[in-house]
């Protein structure tokens, strides 16, 4: 992996978890959201238009991102509302390839590898260790129900990034990258505000957020020309770890080093996976 790769996957890893850090930090995070798909609409709409077109067979996939994406923001912003975000991004994070890797058995028949299997097992031993609070042990104590609704909220994101990961892939080969994305999140921003009856944040913080969320993306598809896909998926990844940090630093939650330790085993997760 070469260094230019190497600093643009990292690069889209501390955008990742930083827009993540910014939405779940705003004041109303579904007025943010829908901010930042409006931003996103008008950041994206000239490199659209520059870069290719979307041929007919793409937009059955389009129509299926789109639907997925709304969700995956409807779900995000709510978690982020009153959830904690070092529960929350590791988990979806983590379990997101999880997901993906056993709809591809499910699909493709054949066995689980051994890096496969250590992913899983991995991810799976990170995500009990976020969830644990020293001295009570996971789901126990007053903030109980709080924590286990942080998880089935980072639990059914991953659900949805992995159902949308799967679709974009089959989209991308049949249109332009950026000019799919372009698509599928103009019809989010006009649903969206109408879903939580929210008047869209265009303020300076939603258009950072925008810019770092779709910045992210076109820097990982900069690293995708520089060097081969697991590789990169594996350094983006590291975003779960910066994003546990930024939680601490930023947004003043008590990330334990039991929960950063859980944080940095779905990464090791993720990477396995990725390689496998």
């Amino acid at each position: 992996m070469s260094g230019g790769a190497l600093a643009l996957a990292l690069g889209a890893a501390f955008l990742h978890a930083g827009w993540n850090v910014l939405l779940a930090g705003a004041r109303d995070t579904e007025a943010a959201t829908a901010g930042l798909l409006v931003y996103g609409v008008a950041l994206l709409a000239l490199p659209a238009v520059l870069t290719g077109g979307v041929s007919a067979d793409a937009l059955p996939f389009v129509a299926a991102s789109a639907v997925l994406e709304l969700v995956y923001f409807l779900l995000l912003a709510r978690a982020y509302r009153d959830g904690e975000l070092s529960v929350v991004y590791p988990v979806a994070r983590g379990s997101a390839p999880v997901v993906v890797l056993g709809a591809g058995l499910v699909g493709l028949g054949g066995g689980v590898g051994v890096l496969a299997a250590v992913g899983v097992v991995l991810v799976a031993f990170g995500v009990i260790l976020v969830a644990y609070r020293p001295g009570l042990g996971p789901y126990e104590g007053p903030k109980s129900g709080q924590l286990r609704r942080d998880l089935w909220f980072g639990l059914a994101i991953g659900v949805v990034i992995a159902s949308y990961t799967l679709v974009d892939s089959e989209g991308v080969e049949r249109a332009d990258p950026i000019a799919y994305l372009a698509l599928v999140v103009a019809p989010c921003a006009l649903a969206y505000p109408f879903a939580v009856r929210r008047r869209p944040d265009l303020g300076l913080r939603s258009l950072a957020t925008a810019a770092a969320t779709f910045g992210a993306f076109l820097m990982v598809l900069a690293a995708f020309r520089l060097a081969p896909p697991a590789p990169v998926a594996a350094v983006r990844e590291s975003s779960v770890v910066i994003a546990g940090f930024l939680a601490a630093a930023v947004l003043r939650e008590r990330v334990t080093p039991t929960r950063m330790i859980g944080a940095v085993a779905v990464f090791a997760g993720i990477v396995a996976i990725a390689y496998s």
